[in-house]
């Protein structure tokens, strides 16, 4: 070895670990990955990095909102329940809390989120990041219910924001994308721990889409799987309701989960011959059947997802929901677009959050997947215009061509979040090559 000196020095150099994201579609080879485990430390290691810096959680964005060559901080130990109060049920949490594990945390404390997304595989931070959220028409995103939250800044600045404290720094914080610098503490307006009924059942998707208004009137959270290349959808309605627990059941049955093997199963056989597909799906209505339930709130709002996916979702006018979502089956049908995956359809309270989805108009969001061993590219490339057509803006967390240029049009308060991110970060050391697009900042 001494006789090779590059070979020596590159034994001894530090070993680079790859990341990925879930889904497989998003990697990089940072310089330096790193968990600090305390306050003083993600100081110490923003203020002395060099390079770009990116805080990743649970890697559950498709969005390539994480990768850099640089330092990726990871808040494995910024985790758990830091305070509450019970006159005004709120609770602050490390801003690395998986939220899997809050459910039962709040509960503890006779406290509950009002409502959640199917998944509770992604951190706290990370869901506030992105506008991360579940349906019902009088429900926002969890950014909607931060009402505090702590920030390091690039220059290692530590401010605790909300309405009172850098009002400004706090409004756009609530959906920052990870470009303000890092969350450590979250703050969030909760309610009464509460039990939910879970109801699922087919039907046609057009009637499902005529009854819109009925389904969002009469139910608090309402959204349908709509199975593609067929004529029906898997409608899903939860209540409040004070009824005792049913039996704990499999969970590979719920939210759809056993019905969405069933047409995995069905594509491999019948992508070949589109109408016998189509009349074996339709046929499904005939052989499935979906229990009631009834549990915890956090317990029904998530679900386990074990088949791993992309994912492109779209946000559009709630108004526009319908017509939108009957141009993309248009187009799949027309086209025989191949995906087995079924289309998620919700709805969702409006906000007043600079770069929130749902910023200034209720909406309804639609999300197109694809399994995670096909080629997910054509396939959203082929639908996307159809989102930009209806005014669609871009889940963050979720994949998307639009770049400044094409996203600012589509929010009022664009500005009120460049200029806060360009006070708190001039140099840009937040910014991978994906966020200096969106945001148009040279990178």
């Amino acid at each position: 070895m001494s006789g090779n000196p590059a070979l020596a020095q590159l034994l001894r150099a530090p070993r680079l670990i790859p990341w990925r994201n879930w889904s497989g579609a998003q990697s990089c080879l940072p310089e330096a990955r790193l968990a600090p485990q305390s306050l003083d430390e993600l100081v110490q290691v923003i203020g002395q990095a060099t390079g770009k810096v990116r805080p990743v959680g649970s890697a559950h964005s498709f969005s390539a909102l994480v990768p850099t060559d640089g330092t990726l901080v990871s808040l494995g130990h910024f985790s758990g329940l830091l305070d509450h109060d019970p006159a005004t049920l709120q609770a602050e949490f490390a801003a690395g809390t998986p939220m899997a594990s809050m459910g039962a945390a709040l509960k503890a404390v006779g406290q509950a989120l009002p409502n959640m997304a199917d998944i509770d595989y992604q951190t706290l931070a990370g869901a506030i990041a992105t506008s991360t959220h579940g349906t019902g028409v009088g429900f926002g995103s969890y950014s909607s219910r931060v009402s505090g939250l702590q920030l390091v800044t690039a220059s290692g600045e530590v401010l605790d924001c909300d309405s009172r404290r850098h009002p400004e720094v706090f409004a756009a914080a609530r959906v920052s994308l990870g470009a303000l610098g890092v969350a450590t503490r979250i703050r969030l307006q909760n309610r009464e721990a509460f039990r939910l009924r879970e109801r699922q059942w087919i039907a046609r998707t057009d009637e499902l889409l005529e009854e819109v208004e009925k389904n969002t009137r009469e139910n608090q959270h309402w959204e349908m799987l709509v199975i593609t290349h067929s004529d029906y959808a898997l409608s899903i309605a939860l209540n409040e309701t004070e009824d005792a627990p049913t039996a704990a059941r499999d969970p590979a049955s719920e939210g759809g989960n056993e019905f969405v093997s069933l047409i995995e199963k069905l594509d491999k056989y019948g992508s070949d011959f589109p109408a016998a597909r189509r009349a074996l799906l339709n046929s499904l209505r005939h052989v499935a059947s979906f229990d009631e339930r009834v549990d915890d709130s956090y317990a029904i709002f998530a679900n386990v997802r074990n088949v791993r996916f992309n994912e492109m979702e779209y946000s559009v006018p709630a108004e526009q929901g319908p017509a939108c979502l009957r141009e993309i089956l248009a187009l799949i049908r027309e086209r025989d677009l191949r995906t087995w995956f079924p289309i998620e359809y919700r709805y969702v309270k409006a906000d007043d959050i600079p770069l929130s989805m749902f910023e200034g108009r209720d909406s309804c969001s639609i999300s197109v997947h694809q399994h995670y061993s096909m080629d997910h590219h054509n396939f959203f490339a082929a639908i996307e215009p159809i989102f930009w057509k209806y005014a669609g803006r871009p889940h963050w967390g979720k994949l998307h061509t639009l770049n400044a240029r094409t996203l600012q049009p589509l929010y009022p308060r664009w500005k009120d979040f460049t200029e806060v991110r360009q006070a708190l970060d001039p140099t840009g050391k937040f910014l991978n090559a994906h966020l200096a697009s969106i945001l148009g900042v040279a990178h």
